[in-house]
């Protein structure tokens, strides 16, 4: 009589999803709350009943090997969906539960985020927010998450996207006691003559500023003694006098207000729509996910 096929668990193929997407033993070991030797010793049992190898271990990280990344291709999606659906039946429950993981830029969650979810979080207790800090672009299909926020105009087409926030104004600044050793520039190419304060970004680098006044638009290249890869230092090395910085009219604010930076070229700075929260047009949305939305949604 034949030997029955042995049968795959689907443990070990969490365990191997888990390990591939986060692409670290010790990282996965956290999230499904295992240690690494029992994540290993589950992945190797694996590749030895497909007879394959799945990932490619170095010191350094872990990779899916061509016949792992078939098998997340595969399997991937199905994962999702059951999770998806296990917390859709937190609906069925007396109060909506679960965790919604959103990835944004850290000013957002102090701005927006925080003031408009704890009330929900104080009437929700089984709810759970997870914030992922992050400047540049996620997948957030590859890598897990339920949404993310950026600017609208920096959204894929095939997002469904929810304003969460006013429309945004630029704005380029310097302190006093730059101005006291450098003229105010009157147009954005006299920035180039300037030191500037940049950021470099993860997804997209040191970009060009970006400027428009009657619908003609003009980016300028600029130079300067200071890069930072977040904005969060930025109005700090300002307010320095180390140089001209152009982020959003928000991040000045305070400072504008007293008297510790100078605000110059406003009239090449018109608004521009806000953050908005994006995530994918084909998933179920959750009960908890859905009243997230609702509480971050601005009504027109």
């Amino acid at each position: 009589m034949a030997r029955p096929a042995p049968r795959y668990n689907l443990n070990d193929l969490m365990a191997f999803m888990t390990v591939a997407r986060e692409g670290s033993f010790t990282r996965a070991a956290v999230q499904l709350g295992v240690t690494p030797s029992a994540l290993s010793q589950a992945i190797a049992g694996l590749e030895t009943r497909l007879k394959i190898r799945l990932l490619t271990r170095t010191t350094r990280s872990v990779s899916p090997t061509a016949a792992g990344e078939r098998l997340m291709g595969v399997i991937g999606n199905r994962f999702d969906d059951i999770e998806g659906e296990l917390d859709a039946l937190t609906g069925l429950r007396d109060k909506p539960g679960g965790t919604v993981r959103l990835t944004c830029s850290d000013d957002i969650i102090k701005s927006t985020l925080l003031p408009k979810l704890i009330p929900l979080l104080h009437e929700c207790p089984d709810i759970k927010i997870e914030f992922d800090v992050h400047y540049g672009f996620r997948d957030i299909v590859a890598d897990r998450f339920d949404a993310g926020v950026r600017f609208s105009e920096t959204i894929d087409k095939d997002m469904i996207a929810v304003p969460i926030g006013p429309e945004l104004r630029m704005a380029a600044v310097a302190s006093p006691s730059y101005f006291a050793k450098y003229p105010v520039p009157t147009t954005p190419r006299d920035l180039v003559k300037h030191r500037c304060i940049d950021v470099r970004y993860p997804t997209h680098g040191v970009s060009p500023w970006e400027f428009e006044r009657g619908g003609k638009k003009l980016n300028v290249r600029v130079n300067g003694p200071l890069i930072f890869n977040t904005p969060m230092h930025v109005a700090d090395a300002a307010v320095g006098g180390l140089g001209i910085a152009y982020l959003p009219e928000a991040a000045f604010s305070p400072h504008i207000e007293g008297g510790r930076l100078v605000r110059m070229l406003e009239d090449w700075c018109p608004p521009f729509p806000g953050f908005h929260l994006y995530y994918p047009s084909r998933r179920q949305p959750s009960p908890a996910f859905s009243l997230v939305v609702d509480a971050l949604r601005v009504e027109n």
